[in-house]
C-alpha cells in the first residue's frame, strides 16, 4: 500500500524547516547507504548528528504522533530518526531496496524496516525530474507531492529516484517498524478503519459500529507485536 499522507508541517512548522535547512551543513549521501545502495546514491545529506537534524527531526516526531492518517496506516511501534536529503545538479538515486534492519544511531537499539517514508519540503514547481518510482506488486507508483506532504510505502519494494535537472529537491526519509508486520494484514485493518469512520459519519447510531470497531481491535490483538 502506497499512502500519501497531505499536511503533514503546517505552514509555519514548514517555513521554519525549510529555514533551518537551507543553513545546515551538507555531506556525501552516501555516509548512511548500505553496501548496495552505495554504488547508485548520488546525494547530499546532513550528518545525523548535527544540530538542525536534531530539531528538525523531532519536528517531524511531534507532527507525525499528531497526524491520525499516519497513525492509522503505519500503527508505528518505533520510528526511525528523521534523515534529509537534497538533489540538485543531477544528482539522482538508483533503483534499491532499503536494508531491512538499521540501527539507530548512538544506542544499543535496532528496528525492523516496515515502511518507508518521505516527506516533501520542495514545491514540485521547484525542481525538475526528482519523482520517487515505486516498483511492487500493485504496479509502479510516480511520488512527486507538495511541500509538506509525506509518501507512506511498504519498505520491501525496489524504488529509486529520478535525477534533478533543474533546482533542488529537500526532503526527509525515515522508517517505521509497525506492529503489524505483514503489509497484508496492515492493509486490512487500514481499509476496516476507514469502513468503520464511514459508517459512524454517515449513520452514528448505527449498531454495526460496535460490532465492526470490536472486530478491528480484536484483529489487532491478534496480529500486533509489542
Amino acid at each position: 500500500m502506497v499512502l500519501e499522507i497531505p499536511d503533514v508541517l503546517s505552514p509555519a512548522q514548514l517555513a521554519q524547516a525549510r529555514a533551518l535547512l537551507d543553513s545546515a551543513e551538507w555531506v556525501d549521501g552516501r555516509v548512511t547507504a548500505g553496501h548496495q545502495s552505495s554504488q547508485v546514491k548520488d546525494n547530499l545529506q546532513i550528518p545525523e548528528h548535527h544540530p538542525a537534524a536534531r530539531q528538525l527531526g523531532e519536528l517531524i516526531l511531534g507532527a507525525l504522533g499528531a497526524n491520525p492518517l499516519f497513525l492509522t496506516g503505519a500503527l508505528p511501534k518505533h520510528v526511525f530518526p528523521p534523515l534529509f536529503n537534497r538533489y540538485a545538479g543531477g544528482h539522482s538515486f538508483g533503483t534499491h531496496v532499503d536494508n531491512a534492519i538499521r540501527q539507530i544511531p548512538g544506542t544499543p537499539h535496532r528496528i525492523r524496516t516496515d515502511l518507508s517514508c518521505t516527506l516533501f519540503f520542495s514545491e514540485p514547481d521547484e525542481y525538475d525530474g526528482g519523482e520517487l518510482v515505486i516498483e511492487d506488486t500493485y504496479g509502479t507508483k510516480r511520488v512527486k507531492l507538495p511541500a509538506g506532504h509525506l509518501v507512506l510505502y511498504p519498505a520491501t519494494s525496489l524504488h529509486h529516484v529520478t535525477p534533478v535537472t533543474r533546482g533542488a529537491r529537500t526532503c526527509s526519509f525515515f522508517w517505521i517498524q509497525s506492529m503489524i508486520r505483514d503489509g497484508t494484514q496492515r492493509a486490512l485493518l487500514f481499509d476496516l478503519d476507514f469502513a468503520i469512520q464511514s459508517v459512524a459519519g454517515s449513520v452514528p447510531q448505527h449498531p454495526g459500529v460496535v460490532s465492526l470497531t470490536g472486530v478491528y481491535h480484536n484483529l489487532l490483538r491478534q496480529w500486533a507485536e509489542l
